[in-house]
């Protein structure tokens, strides 16, 4: 369950892969209801979109819960130059400030505009127009600076995995016979 000085925990594993998938998941329908001009279309995207930025929340409080009270991180790759570990500590850092961001922007879009009910629990109504609202410019470009993020912690994750072949991708993913 927990870590290990070399490999991370399951805990750590879930919530860092079930996260991701999720990021991942909120930045197409994101970008999907931006896009969409279908105010039907778009209800169903948000109402997915919604539920799933408030689980990724939950996860991110529990992550930090986690370290905070529960395990500690590995110890970094044996002869990774301090410039890199400071850069990906950063690159994490900045993926807690940019959820919190997110978070609160999205809550804050649904709150002001009153579409809480509607998208939240199926209440009949209209959508506003969002771009009205001070919270969604917030949200939309924390959104590609997120994408930004998710791509430089995958090209670093792929340069260690097949350039340096010092393999870090192995310390959090499942280990073999389903534990931690």
């Amino acid at each position: 369950m927990k870590s290990t000085p070399s490999r991370y925990g399951l805990v750590a594993v879930t919530i860092h892969w079930l996260s991701a998938l999720l990021i991942i998941a909120l930045l197409v329908s994101g970008f999907r209801a931006d896009n969409t001009a279908d105010p039907g279309a778009k209800l169903q995207i948000l109402s997915i979109h919604a539920p799933l930025g408030i689980a990724v929340l939950a996860l991110t409080v529990l992550r930090i819960c986690w370290w905070s009270f529960a395990d500690q991180k590995p110890k970094p790759v044996a002869d990774t130059p301090r410039w890199q570990h400071a850069s990906a500590s950063a690159v994490h850092q900045l993926f807690y400030v940019l959820i919190a961001v997110m978070s609160l922007s999205g809550i804050g879009l649904l709150v002001m505009s009153g579409a809480s009910s509607i998208i939240l629990f199926g209440v009949s109504g209209q959508l506003p127009e969002f771009s009205t609202y001070p919270p969604r410019i917030l949200h939309g470009v924390g959104a590609r600076i997120l994408m930004l993020l998710l791509l430089l912690h995958t090209g670093g994750a792929v340069y260690h995995h097949l350039i340096k072949r010092d393999l870090p991708i192995t310390r959090i993913w499942f280990r073999r016979g389903g534990t931690g």
